[in-house]
């Protein structure tokens, strides 16, 4: 039998790999992965810590690998070099195919249509051959999206290969070459551990507390502590979101089951978008909304969001939870995103690519899609401007996450924590903390700016709504026909329905 390289990617597991499991029956699998030097570049858009939880997934996969008799073959240079030398070698190239945008899709582009390539495509996404010249899809891929999503995920997982024969492809690098040579150094904290084994425990241990789930998934304190975290292990593939949606089947139904359940709808809703168009991590979709705010930049009030010193303890809070922890609830991360656009008045782009950077759970096809979508890019959602102080009002109400992030708030008492500026001077003397020294004044006129931002949509709502009514930019943005439904308007945490993923 010929050996056939398997190339690892976003697909760090060995169960339900359609690559593997198709290398398994027509000859021996020799996995490899790649450590891309474009990953490792100074202008990346992967911390350290997303790096380190990667390399522990390799590990992993590696153990597997070793267990049942084979090994994975760690390889560093650019893949567009290194799989043509492959094929070159006499080996097939069998690889998931994944949905990627920018280097990911030029990368792609070179190696797809290659003799000697075989690529695999079950992931529960629609890809229609036929494309306009910018990338968008020329067909309608929301007809029956539903059902065919609802089939991948209730069909069979693919098998792990019993056992392995040696790999004849040779190692040229380790983890611990490839983090000294890119001094890669996390230094964020309670980061979970990379890895199937470690994503598989996780599950089971969310598993078990899924019917509270409903009642952890909007407080950003429950959340950090008590959710699922499953997304990290989901971004890089080391467990595929059948497997999860299959464990969960055998959970009693609760409200808890079928919200998370439809956030795996979710998941692969999202990739379809990106799937259908790439440019939504580099332009708005909707062009009337191109460019919006890009030429107002003031780099202080960035600085400020980034650092999480604006003067707003809930945005402050989630900002510097991004950034030391590289976790942030659903909420939470509308919130910032709200805040940045409508109320900063910032381009959008450059706020996603700093959370992007920050998230251990980074995923394209989610983070850019939810940004255009909290910030109306599309011209089909409301534009809804968070409140910073309602939302801690309502989802920490003891300031359990604020006191957390923002310590130099800890003492000040509950009535005053969402707006603590209003607090008079008695009680900043009582308390220890001294509005514009020890924490800011807000950096912005909130209300007035809310306001702005609605009036400035409103002026363009007649243009973005026409611009949609052209096909292709429907498709683009992997709209469904019909008019927007009154889930449009609820609020960012309300689970879909499965009849709404069309």
């Amino acid at each position: 039998m010929s050996d056939i390289v398997v190339w690892h990617r976003a697909d760090l597991r060995s169960v339900d790999n359609p690559a593997l499991a198709a290398a398994a029956e027509d000859g021996n699998p020799a996995p490899v992965f790649v450590f891309d030097p474009q990953f490792y570049s100074p202008d990346k858009l992967a911390c350290d810590a997303r790096i380190r939880f990667v390399h522990e997934s390799l590990c992993d996969l590696r153990r597997q690998y070793r267990d049942r008799g084979g090994d994975l073959a760690l390889l560093h240079g650019d893949p567009r070099e290194i799989i043509p030398s492959l094929t070159d070698r006499g080996y097939e190239v069998y690889y998931n195919r994944g949905v990627t945008a920018r280097y990911g899709r030029q990368r792609d582009r070179v190696l797809f249509d290659r003799d000697g390539v075989t690529v695999f495509e079950d992931d529960g996404i629609v890809r229609p051959g036929e494309r306009h010249r910018n990338g968008t899809v020329a067909a309608d891929t929301r007809e029956d999206w539903r059902e065919q999503c609802e089939a991948y995920f209730q069909s069979r997982p693919h098998p792990r290969p019993e056992s392995l024969p040696d790999n004849p492809i040779e190692s040229t690098t380790t983890i611990g070459a490839i983090e000294d040579r890119y001094d890669v150094f996390p230094s964020k904290s309670d980061v979970p551990e990379g890895g199937t084994t470690a994503g598989r425990e996780r599950l089971s241990r969310f598993i078990d507390r899924l019917a509270d789930y409903p009642a952890v998934i909007s407080p950003p304190a429950a959340a950090e502590q008590r959710s699922s975290r499953l997304s990290p292990y989901l971004a890089i593939g080391a467990l595929s979101p059948r497997q999860i949606y299959q464990r969960v089947q055998d959970v009693p139904d609760s409200r808890g089951t079928s919200m998370f359940v439809s956030r795996l709808f979710w998941n692969r809703h999202y990739t379809q978008k990106l799937a259908d168009w790439p440019g939504w991590t580099e332009r708005a979709v909707n062009p009337v909304m191109h460019g919006l705010f890009q030429d107002e930049h003031d780099p202080d009030l960035v600085a400020a969001w980034k650092r999480g010193e604006t003067g707003f303890p809930m945005v402050d809070a989630a900002m510097r939870a991004l950034v030391e922890t590289g976790y942030l609830n659903f909420r939470m991360r509308a919130m910032v995103a709200s805040f940045f656009v409508y109320v900063l008045r910032e381009w959008w782009k450059r706020g996603a690519d700093f959370m992007y950077y920050h998230l251990i759970d980074a995923d394209p096809a989610i983070n850019y899609t939810q940004w255009q979508s909290q910030a109306n890019l599309t011209g089909v959602h409301p534009v809804r401007v968070y409140d910073p102080a309602k939302q801690l009002r309502e989802y920490d109400p003891d300031g359990a996450f604020v006191r957390t992030y923002v310590p130099e708030l800890r003492s000040i008492p509950d009535a005053y924590l969402a707006e603590p500026a209003k607090m008079d001077a008695a009680t900043q003397q009582e308390v220890g903390v001294e509005i514009g020294t020890t924490y800011l004044y807000p950096i912005v006129d909130y209300q007035r700016r809310a306001e702005a931002a609605r009036e400035r949509y409103a002026a363009l709502a007649d243009r973005a709504t026409e611009a949609l009514a052209d096909p292709r930019i429907r498709r683009r943005g992997s709209f469904s026909n019909r008019e927007r439904s009154d889930s449009d308007a609820r609020g960012a945490d309300e689970q879909a329905s499965l009849s709404e993923f069309t």
